[in-house]
């Protein structure tokens, strides 16, 4: 820990404890923005060619991740304005990536579901993150990678963790 200028609490059976500088907590979050653009470098290149933005992107992730999810559920996964993804939705259709159906047991809800297409591009924008992320964890290492787990779920609101648990189990 030493080289990383972290100083930490070492009581024996005790978990370490930090105490980060301001310069220190900057740093972390400059490395998240870039961190942020490298994971989103790949899939931006492959979605400006067919027009689209991150937007599409996470509307499709959520949609493959939980196939016949509502409109409203992915509002609020999403957190954006109903006009954004309503905007965001009706390109997909349009473009047969994703279908809209009426709900069986309320016919007000709109379930979601991707299409053959939507599938396959999902998987390619997954792809290229997948490789990314992969390359990070193996170099990192199990520890690196578990702490970065615990670090990312902290830093979620407590209502957006829940989601993220309820994802954990979708295939």
């Amino acid at each position: 820990m030493a080289e990383s200028g972290l100083t930490s609490g070492t009581r024996p059976g005790a978990e370490n404890l930090l105490f980060l500088t301001d310069d220190q907590l900057r740093r972390g979050i400059e490395a998240m923005f870039f961190a942020y653009r490298g994971f989103t470098a790949d899939p931006d290149r492959i979605l400006a060619e067919k027009s689209y933005g991150r937007a599409h992107h996470r509307a499709l992730h959520f949609i493959h991740r939980s196939p016949a999810t509502t409109v409203n559920n992915l509002l609020d996964i999403l957190g954006v304005t109903k006009q954004s993804l309503n905007r965001v939705l009706r390109t997909l259709i349009d473009d047969g990536l994703v279908e809209s159906k009426v709900g069986q047991k309320d016919r007000r809800e709109r379930h979601l579901f991707l299409t053959d297409a939507g599938r396959d591009l999902e998987r390619v924008l997954s792809e290229a993150q997948r490789k990314r992320m992969r390359a990070a964890y193996r170099e990192a290492g199990p520890e690196a990678v578990a702490g970065f787990q615990q670090v990312l779920q902290q830093i979620m609101d407590p209502r957006l963790r829940e989601h993220f648990e309820q994802l954990k189990d979708a295939p």
